[in-house]
């Protein structure tokens, strides 16, 4: 299974109450919040209900990777970086903690680091976040592009 990364690029105001519970228990508290979860059916279903607020797609090795060093924080709001990796979660490297991560070895919540980056929202701006990403917007699955809307970001 691969790691889907969701990222919340619409308010949830005036929204259903079972879509805002939804968004809730994926993590999505804030716009241009994102949170890594697995692809399984259950998942898919939640994002198939909340898909009008985030966006999803398959997350690279590499932008994971930077994904975790330049917005990964540790409970306290400590960065992510290879000293503490090394101290404090018996990891050789962040690359090797990516690596486990993207191989679902180890799960981000079980060593301490905080399921939720808080991202800036992307350079050059969105095309739309009231359509989606078939119709040139923004909203809904897109796959292996999320990664360059996570480049845009970070």
């Amino acid at each position: 299974m691969a790691k889907l990364a969701v990222i919340k690029i619409r308010s949830d105001i005036n929204a259903r109450q079972d879509v805002k519970n939804t968004l809730r228990m994926l993590g999505l508290t804030r716009i241009n919040h994102c949170v890594l979860v697995d692809d399984s059916d259950s998942v898919l279903g939640m994002l198939q209900k909340v898909k009008d607020y985030v966006t999803w797609g398959e997350i690279s090795s590499d932008v994971l990777k930077r994904l975790l060093a330049k917005r990964g924080r540790l409970v306290g709001d400590k960065k992510l970086t290879d000293e503490i990796v090394k101290d404090r979660l018996n990891f050789p490297s962040l690359a090797e903690l990516a690596a486990a991560v993207e191989n679902e070895e180890v799960k981000l919540e079980e060593i301490g680091v905080k399921k939720v980056f808080r991202l800036h929202p992307p350079s050059k701006g969105y095309k739309s976040i009231k359509r989606s990403v078939r119709d040139l917007g923004d909203l809904g699955y897109r796959g292996e592009k999320i990664n360059d809307l996570l480049l845009r970001m970070i």
